[in-house]
């Protein structure tokens, strides 16, 4: 009797830890599969918005997007009801900084989608969004939910408060 209740000790242990490495695997796949490659094909790629209206404020440096709202660079999509874009003018051209963006935020990376409430681009120093407001991520069937969520744009990297992992597993 003793050697049976040893043993069950011991295969819920390697499950615990079967779960943890799974988990580990997943938030590798799930976030940084992409290739560094891929950084440089985007670097000098534009971004492209289009809304429904746009009011721009050429003293403030702020562009505010409203209704249907889609940017867009390279791979990554980032849709939502609005958009205050703050961007510098440098060398005859614009750049942008700062976006702060709310409502219906979805961001689309290959299979790879991120919903959320509100959401904040930062260009610099390395550039990132900010996504808060129940942030999801999903890839497949694999969800990812917390309070906050940082993608590491050039890395292709997430950081995620109060993570919730949901895991489909192949039976």
């Amino acid at each position: 009797m003793g050697n049976k209740r040893v043993a069950g000790i011991i295969l819920k242990g390697v499950f615990k830890i079967a779960l943890i490495i799974t988990l580990i695997l997943f938030y590798s796949f799930l976030f940084i599969r992409q290739p560094l490659a891929q950084e440089k094909k985007t670097e000098g790629e534009p971004v492209v918005i289009t809304s429904q209206t746009l009011v721009a404020d050429n003293k403030a440096k702020t562009a505010l997007f409203e209704g249907t709202v889609i940017a867009k660079k390279g791979e990554v999509t980032l849709f939502a009801d609005r958009m205050l874009v703050y961007y510098s003018e440098e060398k005859g051209g614009s750049n942008i900084k700062k976006i702060e963006a709310e409502g219906n935020i979805k961001l689309v990376r290959g299979k790879r989608v991120i919903t959320s409430r509100f959401a904040s681009y930062f260009a610099e120093p390395d550039e990132r969004i900010v996504f808060t407001g129940e942030p999801i991520a999903a890839e497949g069937e694999n969800v990812v939910k917390g309070t906050k969520m940082i993608y590491l744009i050039k890395e292709d990297r997430s950081i995620v408060e109060n993570s919730k992992v949901f895991l489909k597993t192949k039976s």
